[in-house]
Parts: C-alpha cells; sequence; structure tokens
C-alpha cells in the first residue's frame, strides 16, 4: 500500500535524526567552520584603535609613508556646488567607531585620503609587486620588469651598465683607500681638517639652525611663536632680491592705491628685504615702511577709492564689525583681488604692521581649512539684508503662504528644498550657511592663496592660537595716529563756521594734532567712539572750532567740535580726556 505525502515525510525526518544522533561530532564540527565562511570586512580590528585604520592605509597605499600624516575628506553640498570638506580629526585619531558614529554622517559616502604635509608624486610606479618580463633598457642595458620600464625610462642617465659596475668598483676601491689611511696614519687635528673638521661643522650649524628655525612651534606665548617665525623667515630671505615700492605723495589717492595693488599682484619672493620709497616728501627709514603699511590696511579695512566693482567705493570686506565677510563682488573676484587682499594681510603681519579687524568667525574658521558644514554663524554674518529678512522668516512658527512662497524661491534657487513644517529649522540653518558661507567661498580660497604666497601659512596652520593676532577682533584694533590723521577734513579760513581768527583755529587744531600724535591706540580708539559713535572710521571726519566749556561731537555728522578758550596744550588735553572718557561718545 503505498503511503501519503505526510507519511513519508515524516519518515524522512526521522531518518535524519538517527543519522545525526550516530554522529555527535558533526554539529560541532560544522559550528567551528561557520566563522570560517564569514565574509571579512576590508579593515578588522578593534574600533577605538586608530592604528588599525592607519596600518591598513599604509599597507594598501605605501607612497603615503610620505606624507606626513593624512586626513580624510567626505563631499558635501548639494549638485551644483558640491566640495570636500574635512572630517575633524578627534584627538585619538581617525578610528573605525568614529567612522561608524552616525553623527559623522559618512553612511555609505566616499571617503577621501589626502596627505597632511605634502604632496605626494604622481607617476607611474606602482603600489603592487613588478609584474612582466624581464627586458633591457636600449640605453643603459640595465634589465627591467616590464611594468617599471616607464619609471627607469625618467631616470636614466645614458651610462652603460659596464661603465656603472667599473664607477661603483672604483668608488668602492677609494672609500677602503681612504678607510686604510686614516686607520693606519695618525694625523694631527690641522691636518685633517679639510677631510673631518669642516663637515662635522657645518652639519652642526645646519643642525643648529634646524632647531631655531622649528622653536617657534614650541614656544608657549603665541606672540613670541609668531615674532621668531617671522624673524627666521626674514633672515632665510635676507639676501634675496629686495622688494621695492614707491608712491608718490603728490599724486591723487586713487593713483596711489593703483600702485599699491599693481605692486601686490606680482608674482615675488614677500619675504624679501622691502624698501619703501615715499616721491615727493624727505620721509626716510622704518616711518616710511609704517607708513605704507598703515595705508594698506586701512584701504582693506575701510576701502579703496577706486571704483572696482561699480559700484563708487570699493569695499572688500562688508557687513557689521566682527561679522566682516568678502563682498559678493563677480568684478572683485574675476580680477583676483581676494589673493591681492591676502598678500597684504601676511605682508603687513609679517613686518608687524596692524591688521584688518572684526572679520567673521566662521571665515576665519574656513579660511583655516575648517569644515564649512561645523563654522558657526550667526544671523549678523549674513550681510545682504534682504537675505537676511526672507532667512529670519523661518523663525517664526508660522508662516504665510507669502512667506512660504518667499523663502521657497529662494531656497530653491540655492538647490535647496521648499520650506515646510518640518524642515523650518534645518532650511534656516542650511540657507544661513550659504548666505554666508557658500557664497564666500572662492573669495576665501583667494585669500588663502595669498597668505600662502607670502609663506606665513605653516605658522598659522601649525598655530592656530597665532590667528586671532592676524585678524583681531574689533574691540582688539589697534589704531595709529596716521589712520586719523588722513581721514580729518581740518577747518579752512572761509567756512561758514563761526568766525575765529586765524591763531586760534591753527593753535586748537595744532592741540588736537599733538594730542593724536601721543595718544595710546587704547585712547584713540575712545576719541574715535566719542567723535562718531563706534569704533570704525568713517571716510571723513571733521573738526570744527566752536565756543563751549568742554569738546562736544555730533556723531551723526562725524564733527568734532573744539572749544576756541584753551591757550596751553595741557589745560586742552585734561578737557578732552575728560570729555571722551567721562561720556565715551559726543552729542549724537
Amino acid at each position: 500500500m503505498s503511503k501519503s505525502c505526510p507519511e513519508l515525510l515524516r519518515e524522512a525526518a526521522n531518518l535524519i535524526e538517527e543519522a545525526l544522533s550516530r554522529s555527535p561530532t558533526a554539529p560541532a564540527a560544522q559550528s567551528q567552520q561557520i566563522p570560517a565562511a564569514q565574509s571579512r570586512t576590508p579593515v578588522q580590528g578593534n574600533d577605538q584603535d586608530p592604528m588599525v585604520i592607519t596600518n591598513k592605509l599604509m599597507e594598501v597605499f605605501p607612497k603615503l609613508q610620505q606624507g606626513g600624516g593624512f586626513e580624510l575628506l567626505k563631499l558635501v553640498g548639494s549638485t551644483r556646488s558640491r566640495n570636500l570638506a574635512l572630517l575633524q580629526c578627534p584627538s585619538t585619531g581617525y578610528t573605525l567607531a568614529y567612522l561608524k558614529d552616525p553623527s559623522t554622517m559618512i553612511g555609505q559616502a566616499t571617503i577621501y585620503i589626502r596627505p597632511l604635509q605634502q604632496d605626494l608624486p604622481l607617476d607611474c610606479e606602482s603600489s603592487r609587486p613588478a609584474s612582466g618580463p624581464v627586458i633591457p633598457c636600449i640605453t643603459c642595458q640595465m634589465e627591467v620588469p616590464f611594468s617599471e620600464m616607464k619609471l627607469h625610462r625618467l631616470s636614466c642617465n645614458g651610462t652603460p651598465m659596464e661603465e656603472r659596475e667599473q664607477e661603483g668598483d672604483q668608488r668602492e676601491e677609494n672609500d677602503s683607500e681612504t678607510a686604510l689611511v686614516s686607520d693606519s696614519v695618525p694625523v694631527r687635528s690641522e691636518t685633517s681638517a679639510e677631510s673631518a673638521v669642516v663637515p662635522a661643522v657645518i652639519d652642526n650649524e645646519k643642525l643648529d639652525r634646524k632647531e631655531t628655525d622649528s622653536e617657534w612651534k614650541i614656544i608657549e606665548e603665541p606672540t613670541q611663536a609668531a615674532k621668531v617665525f617671522k624673524e627666521n623667515l626674514l633672515r632665510e630671505h635676507a639676501t634675496g632680491k629686495p622688494l621695492r615700492i614707491k608712491m608718490d605723495v603728490r599724486e591723487s589717492e586713487e593713483d596711489r592705491e593703483r600702485e599699491l595693488l599693481l605692486f601686490y599682484k606680482q608674482q615675488q619672493e614677500w619675504a624679501c628685504p622691502l624698501h619703501c620709497t615715499l616721491v615727493g616728501d624727505l620721509a626716510i627709514g622704518e616711518g616710511v615702511m609704517r607708513y605704507f603699511m598703515t595705508t594698506i590696511i586701512s584701504k582693506l579695512q575701510f576701502g579703496f577709492s577706486l571704483d572696482l566693482g561699480g559700484m563708487g567705493r570699493t569695499l572688500l570686506f562688508e557687513g557689521e564689525p566682527d561679522h566682516l565677510v568678502p563682498a559678493a563682488s563677480e568684478a572683485l573676484i574675476e580680477s583676483n583681488l581676494f589673493r591681492v587682499a591676502g598678500r597684504m594681510l601676511a605682508h603687513t603681519f609679517l613686518h608687524d604692521g596692524p591688521h584688518v579687524t572684526g572679520l567673521s568667525p566662521a571665515v576665519i574658521h574656513v579660511l583655516f581649512n575648517g569644515d564649512p558644514e561645523m563654522a558657526t554663524v550667526v544671523i549678523e554674518d549674513c550681510r545682504d539684508l534682504h537675505i537676511r529678512s526672507i532667512i529670519e522668516l523661518l523663525e517664526h512658527e508660522e508662516l504665510t503662504p507669502e512667506q512660504k512662497d518667499t523663502v521657497s524661491d529662494l531656497s530653491m534657487s540655492w538647490d535647496l528644498p521648499a520650506v515646510t513644517k518640518t524642515n523650518r529649522r534645518w532650511l534656516h540653518n542650511k540657507l544661513l550657511l550659504h548666505a554666508v558661507v557658500g557664497r564666500t567661498m572662492r573669495q576665501i580660497k583667494q585669500l588663502r592663496k595669498g597668505l600662502k604666497d607670502v609663506m606665513v601659512w605653516p605658522l598659522l596652520t601649525s598655530r592656530p592660537d597665532v590667528v586671532p593676532l592676524l585678524f583681531p577682533k574689533i574691540a582688539e584694533m589697534q589704531f595709529t595716529p596716521q589712520m586719523l590723521l588722513e581721514k580729518i577734513t581740518w577747518p579752512v579760513e572761509d567756512s561758514d563756521d563761526e568766525d575765529f581768527d586765524l591763531d586760534t583755529t591753527c593753535r586748537i587744531t595744532g592741540f588736537l594734532r599733538m594730542f593724536i600724535e601721543t595718544a595710546s591706540s587704547g585712547t584713540l580708539a575712545q576719541l574715535l567712539t566719542f567723535w562718531v559713535g563706534w569704533e570704525m572710521l568713517p571716510p571723513e571726519l571733521t573738526v570744527v572750532i566752536s565756543e563751549g566749556t568742554l569738546p562736544t561731537s555730533s556723531t551723526c555728522f562725524e564733527t568734532l567740535k573744539l572749544p576756541a578758550h584753551f591757550k596751553i596744550y595741557m589745560d586742552f588735553e585734561k578737557a578732552l580726556v575728560a570729555a571722551i572718557k567721562s561720556t565715551g561718545f559726543g552729542l549724537v
């Protein structure tokens, strides 16, 4: 009688159970083989050990050992504005746990590897073993593997193999003879000076100089570290071709600005000795260099009179104090003026000149290779008031249909999605980041190139604590007397102000000039705040002589009013100091 299907299945199951019971070691053997069959990942080991990644990279990419370390990057941004962004290295180094962490937002993204200290040579050499048959070089007859022949041809000097062997043998004989002579013949130190003492002295000098040149890396105080670095750099180039710049003080301000821009547009060794000349002026010495450096920073901080962007006065940095960002003028970018600005900034820094102040911390972060996505951006960094007003709409809990359309038009023009209830905060941050950083990336890259041209980049990247010395906040602005004096419009004899004789006008304005020339940077900052209402130099400062007891000012019109009754300087100085310190500003 035929069996049913369930009966057949039950019988098969019983047979399998009996077979398994007769071979008890089989399951154990099977379980031991399972791990061996599992696939292995390219990198396995302790997830917290940074050497796991390092060793694997060095194994796969041997040339990376010449790079002095490495850093990892990933692509960020939308389709039309994608950039490589640095993955911040933890204090312990890159680990598997860090790369797997969801906060890094890597996921399935491609990771790029970049050498840290120097570029790697690009040649046909491969990290794989040589392959192909061995063939002789037609020039030197040396037998070389097929895969390495092209690389060999680049270095082959055409010397036949036989001659190379003879030269090698001769060199070995000479070395042997030298060794025998030095071992068997006692000589005095004077006799051995040419062969022994001189090389030792040269090597020691080079070693001492190298140690001195690297001293700035271990000096704790950033100001002193910067000083040592700059002194070393200037000393290394002291014998180079001097840089010569001249300016005719009799020419117009626009012509003088052209001379400066033309000078800094040239490709030069910027650490070489600097010689400055003022044509039409008898001034010489360090004062002339200080004049040039002050003029350069004044133009970068407050703008050029030249109309370089079709907008009248040319500002390279725009925005609020401590939130300045590079101007978004295409004309300035196409003219490569931000690279010129980077050279100016670094050159004045190299020669201990004044500094541009008030740059946005977000711009500084990205300038020194910080991840744009990690930049701390605030709404004050957005200099375009129209764009700022649109972004600020996203701070509201509810948006009207018109407001949604306005925000969506802006976001979609920057390859970002339209606003929804769920992405409002995210979109706010993305729009603000693009408005401040995304729209200034080209300018920032040019600034970075300019800093590198002057060779101060190693200091600024190796010592981040030096960066605030190059880009101080507005509160740390170091004003110089020349900065104020060149902005002042002095009273003239035929002005419409109250009538005062020429002697009185000359005496009071002379007191003010003396006060400015002898005041400290802090006092000048207080005077400027009293004069115009804040520590930012306007295009023009006005002085008038008036009746009254104490100095006053009209900050709206940037005018300082000085009483005419002072007869001696001490009384004038006491009154002016009391005025600027008691109120901090004049009459608004």
